[in-house]
């Protein structure tokens, strides 16, 4: 758990399936996700995940099988054998008094199979968390590398992957709370699809208060920029989300995201100024 002055600030969870971000915190200490919830168990507050990685298996030549695995739902999937997102190890770096860094080495591993007993692994993800303390608002950057280590894989076309947020259930809009983009658009039907640069969510926290969280997507790593977000709670964003990416051994898939949670609404929170200042960081 990390905290500022006593207060806590958010928590790294190793689940059964993968390590993710729960609990998560506004400055004046309200939840914004949920982790788990019944009707999605798989849905983790805060996390990174795909449910379509091919790992291309050479076996002779310039040939390959295509071994498929599902790191997002905690089952098979549509056929695809569940895997594990496995923190191998964690460091901790105070930047700053107001920022700190948390650095996560994880390995995407698949589920046990013949001459895998542990499960192969399948890529390995060095992910890198930002945070700096405002005065009512929190700012999370999120870095993720998936390193092709082993083997070549392939990621997606997928609706389910990459960078995904629940929001708290009494934050959505079917318990009254709401979620918008930089458009105008509002409403998970009217969010979804392309054209979003960012997407927001807020609504109630109990007492009377609101609070929301927000998700940008870095440009220069998402020029496949496609949304799914939904009235009952999830946003997810991704950049392989129409057309499949392929990661050579050696390489490296980079997706940044910034999330800002934030106390009262996205008025006072400024998100478009917040976004455009990003957006022009490289």
């Amino acid at each position: 758990m990390l905290r500022r002055d006593g207060r806590p600030v958010l928590g790294l969870t190793q689940g059964r399936q993968r390590c993710y971000v729960y609990p998560l915190f506004t400055p004046a200490g309200f939840a914004v996700t949920s982790e788990s919830p019944a009707d999605h168990p798989h849905h983790n507050s805060f996390w990174i995940a795909a449910d379509h990685l091919h790992c291309r298996m050479p076996v002779g030549g310039e040939k390959f099988e295509e071994y498929t695995y599902n790191f997002y739902v905690d089952e098979t999937f549509q056929g695809r054998a569940p895997g594990r997102l496995l923190e191998t190890g964690a460091a901790f770096e105070s930047v700053d008094p107001d920022t700190c860094r948390l650095v996560q080495d994880i390995d995407w591993r698949g589920p046990v199979e013949w001459a895998a007993p542990e499960g192969r692994v399948a890529a390995r993800e060095k992910r890198t968390l930002t945070l700096s303390a405002q005065p009512k608002a929190y700012v999370i950057d999120v870095e993720s590398e998936l390193h092709a280590s082993e083997w070549d894989f392939s990621l997606g076309p997928t609706r389910h992957a990459y960078f995904n947020v629940r929001v708290a259930e009494s934050m959505t809009v079917n318990n009254g709370g709401a979620v918008f983009d930089d458009r105008g658009g509002s409403g998970g039907g009217a969010v979804t699809g392309v054209g979003a640069k960012w997407v927001c969510g807020e609504g109630e926290v109990g007492g009377g208060n609101r609070a929301g969280i927000a998700v940008f997507p870095h440009p220069a790593d998402h020029a496949d920029l496609s949304w799914f977000v939904t009235d009952w709670g999830v946003m997810t964003v991704g950049p392989f989300r129409i057309d499949g990416r392929l990661v050579r051994r050696g390489e490296a898939l980079r997706a940044r995201y910034r999330v800002v949670v934030f106390d009262g609404d996205s008025t006072a929170a400024d998100i478009p100024a917040r976004f455009a200042a990003y957006a022009e960081e490289r």
